[in-house]
């Protein structure tokens, strides 16, 4: 059976840099890291120690970013728009710091994570914390239509990572539940932040609408690039074969299953199944989903919503801030890590 065939894209974009995609906001972020950074104060000796090692491992800020990018091009960045870019900060780092709890993971960008230096206990709290840092820095501002789309971005978090831990259980996930787990997994923030943006200079429903899906399509992407990198897709840090540790099952591998004969699919579902996969049996799925044109067809998938995101770019007027957001398009298929 002929793995299936996508609509034709359009040629991607010149992979630009991050720094060319910050560059229309590079000073509000400067006001955005000061509203981060007064968010996390606390007058706990212990907590304020701990908020300081969490401000230390400030990544590539891709989520204020694109919360300032889309309030520029909505209108222009307010004080509102300073404060959405940290409420959504802020609920995000509490779900990572939780993440690593639950994964007992020693390592966050680099650094050792809360619960690896402090313990599970302070980092779960420190997790409560920021999350009502975060609740708080709303209400405190009447800010509730914030509130409400980060608060719900947190839910649909929460309940594709259920949905994803159930399906592994079962192995029984198809594209379309795929789309369902990582739309509410990774999609759900990127659009909160490209809704946010908007909903903080301006109350046309229709820009915010239209915002919000650019940042959906651009999350799906993103996410499967990940899923790519799993399959040693590029050169990259991430571990070949940690979703499949995870008996994860990722688009690539999804289509290969639908495309293999009864008997191949048999037998690499009874690779999956297995709690310690060796090298030997990563290699095999690759070789596999490789074959099987899983690799290529989420390729163009990813390329195909990254294109729909630009295109929908292309329809508001010519700004620093549009082009930035086409660039982040671009980059997002294009990104190495």
């Amino acid at each position: 059976m002929e793995p299936p065939v996508l609509a034709p894209t359009v040629r991607p974009r010149r992979a630009p840099s991050l720094s060319d995609i910050r560059a229309p906001v590079e000073d509000d972020l400067d006001a955005f890291r000061s509203y981060f950074r007064d968010a996390m104060r606390s007058r706990i000796g212990l907590l304020d120690k701990v908020t300081r090692y969490v401000l230390r491992q400030k990544g590539k800020e891709i989520r204020p970013v694109l919360v300032l990018l889309s309030a520029q091009l909505s209108g222009g960045v307010t004080e509102k728009s300073y404060r959405a870019a940290a409420l959504v900060e802020l609920l995000h780092t509490a779900t990572l710091v939780h993440d690593d709890v639950v994964d007992d993971a020693e390592r966050r960008r680099g650094l050792f994570s809360i619960n690896a230096l402090w313990k599970n206990k302070i980092a779960v709290l420190l997790g409560d914390f920021l999350l009502s840092r975060g609740l708080l820095l709303a209400l405190d501002h009447g800010d509730y239509d914030l509130l409400h789309t980060v608060s719900d971005a947190v839910r649909r978090m929460s309940e594709g990572e259920l949905l994803q831990i159930e399906k592994a259980r079962r192995l029984d996930i198809d594209e379309e539940t795929y789309f369902r787990i990582i739309s509410d997994k990774t999609a759900s923030l990127i659009s909160a932040c490209t809704a946010c943006g908007a909903i903080s200079t301006t109350d046309d429903t229709d820009e915010i609408t239209a915002l919000r899906e650019i940042g959906e399509k651009l999350g799906l992407a993103f996410q499967i690039r990940d899923d790519l990198f799993d399959f040693g897709d590029v050169d990259v840090g991430k571990p070949l074969g940690i979703d499949l540790q995870e008996k994860k099952m990722t688009l690539p591998l999804i289509v290969a299953l639908r495309t293999a004969d009864a008997r191949e699919r048999k037998a690499i579902l009874k690779i999956v199944r297995r709690k310690k996969k060796t090298r030997e049996d990563i290699r095999t799925v690759g070789e596999f989903v490789q074959r099987h044109g899983g690799l290529a067809y989420a390729r163009q998938k990813m390329q195909t919503l990254a294109d729909e995101a630009t295109v929908a770019l292309a329809a508001f007027p010519p700004t620093p801030a549009r082009d930035a957001l086409m660039d982040l398009a671009a980059y997002v298929v294009a990104r190495k890590k």
